[in-house]
């Protein structure tokens, strides 16, 4: 007769560790700024692309385009600056955390999101650079998930070599828990 060792005890949820206590690590102070910019270059184009539409003296607009597209040039200005407003609060809060067994990133403004993945589960890490983001010192960190194509998320506005040390953190790490 087989001997069974299996065992499930209940947990109570007072034992449980909260998320709440993480050390949560802000993104480089650089991240929020640049992308301000980034989104407010966009606006701008896009309004002095529509004041050259206007302007412009080679095609006869029809009268209808003529007399909205002030309006459409001031409602994507305003769209924008709110948009860009929005973005920046949204990128300040950013945040995330490493501890001995997880990797946690926080974000969202008005809904607070918080993903984490246990170093086990992590299948690879890709660092990410853009051609602003090599100019500036700046990496994103895309997390890949065992059993998933997609990243399962990325963490934007490191200092590249933050996020060098928290991939081979994580890379060794996850091997040495893997095969003890």
């Amino acid at each position: 007769m087989l001997e069974n060792n299996f065992t499930n005890p209940t947990i109570s949820i007072e034992q449980l560790p909260t998320i709440l206590t993480l050390d949560a690590q802000s993104l480089s102070e650089q991240y929020a700024p640049l992308n301000r910019l980034i989104n407010l270059g966009f606006i701008l184009f896009v309004c002095v692309l529509g004041m050259v539409l206007y302007f412009q003296p080679f095609v006869g607009l029809p009268e209808g385009l003529l007399n909205s597209l002030p309006f459409f040039i001031w409602i994507a200005a305003v769209l924008g600056f709110l948009f860009t407003w929005l973005s920046y609060a949204r990128d300040l809060v950013k945040s995330y955390s490493l501890r001995a067994l997880d990797l946690h990133y926080t974000s969202g403004l008005f809904f607070r999101k918080v993903v984490s993945q246990p170093i086990t589960r992590i299948q690879h890490i890709e660092l990410k650079r853009g051609p602003i983001e090599r100019k500036v010192g700046l990496a994103t960190l895309q997390v890949f998930s065992a059993g998933g194509e997609m990243h399962t998320f990325q963490i934007p506005g490191l200092l590249v070599e933050t996020a060098q040390q928290l991939r081979q953190y994580i890379l060794q790490h996850k091997d040495v828990i893997e095969h003890g």
